[in-house]
């Protein structure tokens, strides 16, 4: 989309003044100039939507756009810098695919430099990661095997842990500390294990099943098993027909997690997938477990945060799945733990720093040369969790448009979530918003939320085949959810085509979505 430049400043928005022959010129009305009559339509149904109850007293942003001309068709205050909570994700994800690459992998290896003498290996066993958010307890298994079958039976010094491709930051700019505890907030390291392969990397599951009769304990497992994690156990077994008020949380600046409260005979588990404090020794912890079960005997302690020797040789080795299927989690399920290794791995391999300010200062880099204004855009983090987080969303839509020309774009696209798509990897946070309705397998889309802030931006087909991009932020609002107006927006434009514009109430849209502070994937186990 070709920008204006006027005095300093550069704008393709109706309402901006555009230098024209030396002369000041003000385009008075919110149309584009030339737009047609059924634009017109277009604007006066959005903005019947925008005047729903819920927005009184809120601020919101919509801007949308043909795909493939980049012509404004509709905005809305389309500058104002409004928190985009998880459409924080479209500027990371699409910088990583940019320049990391859609072929990258996430390397985990084991190394020594000690001599081998028949079974014993003499010096340290170190475990090097470079900040794969998929790597589970079976695949340090697999590491352990590969260790075991070329004979050796035990190693004289320690087990050591090289995180050291990131720094020591694990927790991002101002996220929430009632929050710490919760999955979606999980430490970012380098060396790390998902309990599952929704790969919630960071975490572990912690299951409290009611016990056999009234006064008994609740009966806990914790996926995977290990002994890195204490589980403080005083909740209670009531009657059937109870209330059930059994909560699972870590307590701040450890690794004791706390089950307590009451759990009904007969009820079903209380699951809980909850961070570790510092997941760096949680992955030495599964990996020395796998190792005693290979029956290779570590005699030494485990050392945390040291850096592999020069010239160390490899011993085993796992590559992750490529960047453009990891993709496929982390943008359909919103996973924050993979956009904020992104960002550090981004920061490393520009400048060999994995820390968020090289990672976020290589994102401005890749969003000026897509013409992205960064002057108007306040980005902390890679996922959104932040509040500090500002965006225009003319420049979430400028950046849709933009990138429709990269060579990997299919493949980013793919990865958004794909409305009313039962699929939870398909579908995933759309998968039960806008079904019945003309944006139904249609629209591809990355959804945000957070108390008071909700985001929805992606690609759309109105009803004439015409690929639209849409950007829609809203902020301060007292709603629990605003979920239904942005559905609302998108069906518009599903419907929208030179036969007219049907006219949506934001009431008569199922939008699935269980509330308006977090992504419905975050609710675990899943509500949407």
């Amino acid at each position: 989309m070709t920008r204006l430049s006027t005095g300093g400043r550069s704008r393709t928005r109706a309402g901006a003044w555009l230098a024209v022959a030396g002369l000041a010129l003000t385009l008075t009305s919110s149309s584009p100039a030339g737009a047609d009559v059924a634009d017109t339509r277009l604007e006066d149904a959005i903005d019947r939507i925008l005047e729903d109850e819920r927005l009184d007293g809120a601020a919101a942003g919509v801007v949308v756009q043909d795909a493939e001309s980049g012509a404004v068709l509709y905005e809305h205050r389309p500058d104002s810098r409004l928190m985009p909570a998880s459409n924080t994700k479209l500027p990371t994800s699409a910088a990583a695919m940019a320049l990391l690459g859609p072929d990258h992998r996430f390397r985990t290896d084991v190394l020594s430099e000690g001599e081998r003498r028949g079974r014993e290996l003499r010096g340290d066993l170190y475990l090097r990661g470079t900040g794969d958010p998929t790597v589970l307890a079976e695949d340090y298994d697999r590491l352990a095997a590969e260790i075991a079958a070329s004979g050796v039976k035990r190693v004289t010094g320690d087990l050591v842990a090289d995180d050291t491709r990131f720094d020591e930051q694990r927790l991002g700019r101002s996220w929430a500390a009632d929050d710490e505890s919760a999955y979606y907030s999980s430490q970012i390291s380098p060396l790390t294990v998902a309990p599952d392969t929704d790969y919630d990397a960071g975490t572990v599951l912690v299951e409290a099943a009611p016990g056999a009769g009234p006064g008994d304990e609740p009966e806990v497992t914790v996926t995977p098993p290990n002994d890195y994690v204490t589980i403080d156990v005083g909740g209670t077994t009531v009657a059937e027909g109870e209330r059930d008020t059994l909560s699972i949380e870590r307590e701040h600046g450890g690794n004791t997690i706390v089950v307590d409260g009451d759990i009904p005979v007969g009820a079903n588990p209380t699951l809980s997938w909850t961070s570790v404090w510092e997941p760096t020794g949680y992955a030495a912890a599964v990996f020395s477990d796998a190792l005693a079960e290979h029956g290779v005997r570590v005699s030494g302690g485990t050392r945390l945060g040291e850096a592999t020797p020069e010239g160390a040789t490899v011993l085993a080795v796992h590559d992750s799945m490529r960047l453009e299927n990891l993709l496929v989690p982390f943008m359909k399920l919103s996973n924050n733990n993979h956009a904020e290794v992104l960002t550090k791995t981004i920061g490393y391999e520009a400048t060999g720093s994995g820390s968020w300010r090289a990672g976020l200062e290589a994102v401005e880099k890749y969003l000026k040369k897509e013409d992205v204004e960064t002057g108007t855009v306040r980005q902390v983090d890679g996922s959104g969790l932040s509040r500090m987080n500002v965006f225009p969303a003319e420049e979430l839509a400028q950046l849709l448009v933009s990138v429709r020309d990269a060579p990997w774009f299919d493949a980013w696209h793919d990865s958004l979530p794909v409305a009313c798509e039962k699929d939870r990897m398909v579908g995933g946070t759309l998968r039960s918003r806008m079904c019945g309705t003309p944006a139904a397998s249609n629209a591809h889309a990355k959804t945000g939320s957070l108390t008071g802030a909700s985001g929805l931006s992606g690609y759309v087909t109105d009803a004439d085949g015409r690929e639209l991009v849409f950007s829609i932020l809203t902020n301060n609002h007292l709603a629990s959810s605003v979920k239904s107006i942005e559905d609302a927006i998108v069906v518009t434009l599903a419907s929208h085509g030179r036969d007219g514009t049907k006219t949506v109430s934001p009431r008569s849209v199922r939008t699935g979505a269980p509330g308006g502070e977090l992504e419905c994937s975050w609710l675990k186990p899943r509500r949407c």
